[in-house]
């Protein structure tokens, strides 16, 4: 953990905050034809690691150190001019564990929370994270990343209607706590994000409706009893007709069904192998199985290693699912 003046000056003060927040998977939306009035709707996942944590106390200025700082930044003073709180004044913020931007794991909605839910701690505003997404414009289209703040474990966001401010969460379920999952990492790569993913939305047809409702029944007649079972094979089932209409769908906009070639040829490489739950969470680039325990785990990460040993820009990550929601400590 990232020790400086900063930090230590904030853990000195009665006044700080402490946040954790967790990354998590986007395994795919349900509904991207939104004839039943209701569009996208969407499964994730809250991951244990990587995970972010910032502590932060009041101040007369807004000054930030560690990582993510210019996100950061610029999160706060999009927060303080919309609430109009030039009155409350700024934060002091030491981001001391970050989540990798831009890999579909959720960091922006994340470090937006995260940030918005300590400023309203300090300054005493009683914002709950639905709030606070409005005001930083999360969950424009997913509310995962606001599910998986709230809750942990696995969630089921029903999509936006008319009147959607953020997609309501209409399942939550913990995830088998055996269950391990291998992420693959792509640090030469970026997912879509900002103007770049508006576009590619902005710019793709409506799916079919047929699809979309095939997709629905295998969120709630495969996934989520699969989940209540704990059986890994028929949640992969599930998991993998999302992930080809999603990434098929996408396709256009990411240059394939995956965003990285070399995680797409891990990922084929690990279904050849027999494991049936994996995918591409969100935009990507990172990649990610399910498997059973961590002893089949370690023994994919040797094997993986091993066949992928001339690819160095990849990583591999054993991580479990986090069954809570992020926590918010003052001191």
């Amino acid at each position: 953990m990232l020790r400086s003046k900063v930090l230590s000056s904030l853990l000195e003060n009665q006044q700080s905050v402490c946040v954790k927040a967790y990354s998590r998977l986007h395994l795919g939306f349900f509904d991207l034809n939104g004839a039943s009035g209701r569009k996208f709707g969407s499964l994730g996942i809250s991951l244990d690691n990587p995970m972010m944590q910032l502590v932060a106390r009041k101040s007369a200025e807004v000054k930030v150190e560690g990582g993510d700082v210019k996100r950061t930044e610029s999160v706060i003073a999009h927060f303080m001019k919309t609430l109009n709180a030039s009155a409350l004044q700024g934060m002091e913020v030491c981001v001391t564990k970050t989540i990798p931007a831009h890999a579909g794991l959720g960091s922006g909605t994340q470090l937006a929370l995260a940030t918005g839910m300590a400023y309203s701690h300090l300054y005493a505003l009683n914002l709950q994270p639905t709030q606070v997404a409005q005001i930083t414009t999360r969950g424009a289209r997913s509310g995962i990343g606001i599910g998986t703040f709230l809750h942990g474990g696995l969630v089921v966001d029903g999509g936006r209607g008319d009147n959607t401010f953020t997609p309501p969460i209409i399942a939550r379920a913990s995830f088998p706590e055996a269950w391990r999952i291998i992420l693959i990492m792509d640090a030469h790569h970026q997912g879509l994000y900002g103007a770049q993913e508006r576009k590619a939305f902005n710019q793709l047809a409506p799916a079919s409706r047929q699809q979309a409702e095939q997709l629905c029944w295998h969120v709630l007649m495969q996934a989520l009893p699969a989940i209540a079972e704990e059986n890994l094979e028929k949640f992969g089932v599930a998991v993998q007709a999302l992930q080809e209409a999603t990434g098929d769908y996408f396709a256009p906009a990411q240059g394939g069904r995956y965003a990285s070639t070399m995680v797409a040829d891990v990922l084929r490489w690990l279904q050849a192998q027999g494991v049936q739950c994996v995918g591409q969470s969100s935009w990507g680039p990172t990649g990610f199985a399910v498997v059973a325990n961590q002893s089949e785990a370690l023994q994919l990460i040797t094997l993986l290693k091993q066949q992928f040993v001339n690819r160095h820009q990849l990583s591999f990550v054993i991580t479990s699912a986090c069954n809570q929601g992020a926590t918010v400590v003052s001191s």
